[in-house]
């Protein structure tokens, strides 16, 4: 999680710097240009450096998937819901429910997957 938070801000510096020195040059058009062109280096300079936690999900195999969904489920057990459109809602509208699910899926990638997270710098 570090590195995808780094390298994300690495990225929004470049793409903010350039959109700002377009402004300075161009003015408003310049913004746009810069900001077009420092996304474009942001993502050249990020590519392929880190995945967001969504796509590792579904790049895990089909094993690894059923046992975070049974760590989630067991946080989401306490909760009556009939459809998937009722539980987001209930998660959602739920700020401790959040953490509890975040906090699920923090320790499976920590303890399955044997990854590291840090919070900060």
């Amino acid at each position: 999680m570090k590195a995808a938070v780094k390298n994300s801000g690495k990225g929004a510096v470049v793409a903010g710097g350039s959109a700002f020195l377009g402004g300075l040059l161009l003015g408003p058009a310049g913004i746009a240009l810069g900001g077009a062109v420092g996304g474009l280096l942001g993502w050249g300079m990020t590519s392929g450096q880190f995945k967001p936690v969504p796509q590792i999900i579904l790049e895990l195999p089909p094993q690894e998937q059923r046992k975070l969904y049974e760590n989630v489920m067991e946080v989401l057990g306490s909760l009556d819901w009939t459809d998937v459109v009722q539980l987001i809602a209930m998660v959602m509208g739920n700020a401790s429910m959040q953490e509890r699910v975040i906090a699920a899926i923090f320790t499976f990638i920590t303890n399955e997957l044997q990854a590291e997270i840090r919070y900060g710098d």
